[in-house]
C-alpha cells in the first residue's frame, strides 16, 4: 500500500493548537473548580488563563468548520448512510474483540475515507454537538451578567453551568478514548506519526 497524505497542514497545525488549548482550559478549568486546591493554579490566575483559552478555543473551531467547508477534508466528515449500522457492528465488533484476537481491521484508510464508522460518528459529535455547546455555555459563563436570572424556574447561571460542566466531561471522555484508539494503527504510532507528517503509512511502506 502506498502511502497516503491524509492530514493537510492546517488540519494538523488546527489539531496541535486544539490539543494545547484542551490542556490548558482542562488545568485552568479544574482549577477553578476545585479553587484551594495546592498543586492547582490559584483561582485569580486561572479564570484569565482560562478565559482566554476558551476565546482562542472558539476562533480555532471556527477556523476548523470554514475549513471543513471550503476544503476536501470537509468530505471525510459526510456520513454514508448505506450500510451504516453494518459497518458500525463490524467496528465495535473488532474493538471489542477482534483486535485482541489479531483479526484483520474492518476497515481499510484510503484517500477518500480516513475514518472509520464509529470514528466519524465519534468525531461529528464532537467537533459538531459537544464543542458547539462547550463554547456557547462558555460564552454565556462570560457574559453571566446579561443572562435573565431564572430560566424555567430554575437559576440561569446553574444551568450554564451544569451544561458547561457536563460537555467539559463528555470531551474529555473523548480525548481519552481518542488517545487509546490512536494506539491501534498499523503500528503503536502510526497514526500519531501521520498526525506529525501528514502522510500515512502502513507497515512496509516505502518513504
Amino acid at each position: 500500500m502506498k502511502p497516503l497524505y491524509l492530514y493537510a497542514t492546517w488540519v494538523r497545525v488546527w489539531h496541535w493548537l486544539n490539543t494545547i488549548l484542551f490542556i490548558v482550559l482542562v488545568v485552568s478549568g479544574l482549577s477553578m473548580h476545585y479553587a484551594g486546591t495546592p498543586w492547582l493554579l490559584d483561582f485569580q490566575t486561572a479564570v484569565p488563563i482560562h478565559n482566554g483559552a476558551g476565546i482562542l478555543l472558539t476562533l480555532g473551531w471556527i477556523a476548523f468548520v470554514v475549513g471543513n467547508f471550503r476544503t476536501d477534508n470537509g468530505r471525510h466528515y459526510r456520513i454514508r448512510w448505506r450500510g451504516l449500522l453494518t459497518r458500525a457492528y463490524a467496528q465495535a465488533r473488532y474493538y471489542a474483540h477482534g483486535i485482541f484476537h489479531d483479526a484483520p481491521h474492518p476497515f481499510q484508510v484510503s484517500s477518500g475515507e480516513k475514518f472509520n464508522t464509529l470514528q466519524q460518528l465519534s468525531y461529528l459529535g464532537a467537533m459538531y454537538a459537544l464543542m458547539p455547546l462547550l463554547i456557547l455555555s462558555g460564552w454565556a459563563f462570560l457574559f453571566s451578567v446579561y443572562l435573565p436570572e431564572t430560566l424555567w424556574g430554575i437559576g440561569t447561571v446553574w444551568i450554564v453551568a451544569m451544561i458547561h460542566l457536563l460537555t467539559s466531561y463528555l470531551l474529555v471522555l473523548f480525548v481519552l478514548i481518542h488517545l487509546y484508539i490512536i494506539t491501534t494503527g498499523e503500528t503503536v504510532l502510526t497514526n500519531l506519526r501521520a498526525m506529525i507528517t501528514g502522510w500515512h503509512r502502513e507497515r512496509g511502506d516505502q518513504a
